[in-house]
């Protein structure tokens, strides 16, 4: 690809609208007070299915309520209606679809999406698009904030890891146009995300405001390729995150260099909207984030979001109060009556594309049939446990260890570190199914004990087995020999070379890195119990191991591979 053709703007417009749509938002537009569009351009979350924050969202007049339903299906669809229902403007109801333990627990449990690009089969990844695509649509869904396009580059990033779909670009462009156009054809509009690319920095922008480092030739062959690419392939929305990149500025600009890119004119509307020609819908991460916090005070940050080019503001620990800062903003000129009108029209220009001012309830969030407690089906289940078993990746077995046998590995001594999920409303974690499945086949399985640690004598197998995805906040990817072992002093201690020794991360798959000594490992992306039980089968030689890595798990280290 030329310099001239990664330049090149893409013309598509994915919010194109008929005539009469077109008119709708018009009429829409001209009939709201200022106080009415300064509503408009929150989307703000509903955490469990709280009624009443739900009511003081739509009297806001919210453009959008982005939903973390608890586990409880009538529950949820009692609240996703009345956000309907509340609202005098159809509103975008939102969702964090990305698979994995942040499934829901009524809906069918599929990949997350690194597991998702193990499978390497287009098919199968059309196959799980179209079981979400029906049950986001049945739960009342439009919008999703996915796929994430980053690029997972520094295997150190903590909460990029099993969210994307790995580090090769082409991978990341076949998986995630399958759920654009699957999901966009069948009414919920997709959003690539992170805007301006994360992966790079080791960071969290939960945490800190982190940076993507890479040159602007390095950027536009790398970052910039994928999003025009998405850009072509129709995606309607994009998240711009609290990252930076500073390369697209001035090498004198100082500290502005580093500026989030939820706030900056430069990268939302210079860069997305003018060199790249994006014309959908941009929606700022989520404000809370420390990547904003730690930047800018929040009188400041409400407004800059919508003037520096953010469509829509996500998120607020104080909707009332966010919504004054936008107004006093308004008023004192930081935020422009033209980015104002700009920005509303494009949220209503959204929710035309997506036809929500002519869905009635029922065509939108249908009747809950009685007796109903999952949308999943027996159909959609074995999808989803064909995809999680086959995801699952052998990356190395130096020992000759595989497969395991009751008779030859009978006592084992399991290490165990759950993780947890930041996401509200995501499954709760166990690795139960792994444990009895393993006592089923046979294996006296028994769990550490720091005072009386594993010896030659009384064990056959040591396994360590960690669950833990990616996430929000975790800060860092580590094995913490601390913990797993209970005590600084016995973190110091390997088993490996007096006791065979399995490594399995049903999570993120860089762990090699802080155990070299380890000989055999798998990596299985997620804890969810279909992966556990296909686990099982695969350390017993009943079904082959067929995943295929998305990242590199020796995280460029020779050391890592014997």
């Amino acid at each position: 690809m030329t310099e001239c053709e990664l330049n090149d703007p893409v013309t598509i417009d994915p919010l194109a609208l008929a005539p009469e749509d077109r008119a709708w938002v018009e009429a829409t537009l001209d009939t709201l007070s200022v106080e009415g569009k300064v509503g408009q351009l929150f989307a703000l979350s509903s955490i469990g299915d709280d009624l009443a924050e739900i009511s003081r969202h739509c009297a806001l007049g919210v453009g959008g309520i982005h939903r973390f339903p608890g586990h409880d299906l009538k529950a949820a669809w009692e609240a996703t209606r009345a956000a309907i229902q509340g609202s005098r403007i159809p509103p975008l109801i939102s969702g964090d679809i990305e698979g994995g333990t942040v499934s829901q627990a009524f809906a069918t449990a599929v990949p997350n999406q690194m597991g998702l690009a193990a499978c390497a089969d287009e098919d199968l990844s059309r196959r799980i698009s179209a079981i979400v695509l029906r049950e986001a649509r049945r739960q009342g869904f439009n919008w999703t904030f996915s796929p994430v396009v980053d690029i997972n580059r520094n295997f150190r990033n903590p909460v990029v890891g099993t969210r994307s779909y790995g580090s090769d670009m082409a991978t990341i462009l076949r998986e995630a146009g399958i759920m654009t156009e699957v999901l966009q054809a069948g009414g919920i509009a997709t959003c690539a995300k992170h805007w301006p690319g994360d992966g790079i920095d080791d960071r969290d922008q939960h945490l800190v405001t982190s940076v993507n480092g890479l040159s602007m030739d390095a950027w536009h062959a790398s970052f910039g390729e994928i999003y025009r690419t998405m850009f072509a392939k129709g995606v309607m929305s994009v998240m711009s995150a609290h990252i930076a990149l500073p390369a697209a500025f001035p090498a004198d600009a100082g500290a502005g260099r580093f500026v989030p890119a939820s706030v900056s004119k430069r990268l939302n509307l210079e860069l997305l909207r003018g060199e790249l020609g994006f014309k959908g819908l941009i929606v700022s991460d989520a404000t809370p984030m420390g990547g904003l916090t730690g930047w800018q005070e929040r009188a400041e940050a409400v407004p800059a979001v919508i003037e520096n080019g953010c469509d829509m503001f996500l998120f607020s620990p104080d909707p009332g109060g966010d919504y004054r800062h936008m107004m006093d903003g308004l008023r004192r000129g930081a935020l422009s009556e033209q980015r104002l009108e700009d920005a509303v029209r494009m949220i209503l220009t959204l929710k035309a594309r997506l036809g929500l001012h002519r869905m009635a309830l029922d065509e939108w969030v249908p009747p809950l049939e009685e007796g109903t407690t999952r949308l999943s089906t027996p159909e959609s289940e074995a999808v989803a446990a064909e995809a999680n078993a086959r995801a699952i990746t052998l990356v190395k077995d130096t020992q000759d260890l595989l497969p395991l046998d009751p008779a030859r590995h009978r006592r084992v001594v399991l290490l165990a570190e759950e993780g947890w999920n930041f996401i509200s409303g995501a499954l709760p974690r166990s690795l139960d199914v792994f444990c009895e499945d393993m006592r089923q086949a046979g294996f006296d399985l028994r769990m550490y004990d720091a005072e009386t640690p594993p010896a030659p004598e009384d064990t056959d197998l040591v396994v360590y087995l960690i669950g833990q995805e990616a996430t929000a906040s975790l800060s860092h990817i580590y094995l913490d020999w601390t913990a797993l072992h209970g005590g600084a002093r016995k973190a110091m201690k390997r088993f490996s070379r007096e006791i065979p020794t399995l490594m399995i991360s049903l999570g993120q798959p860089y762990y090699l890195y802080d155990a070299p000594d380890v000989r055999t490992y798998i990596n299985g992306y997620s804890a969810l119990p279909s992966v556990q039980s296909a686990l099982v089968e695969r350390l017993l030689g009943k079904a082959p191991f067929t995943g295929v890595s998305p990242v590199d798990p020796f995280c460029g280290e020779e050391q890592l591979r014997y």
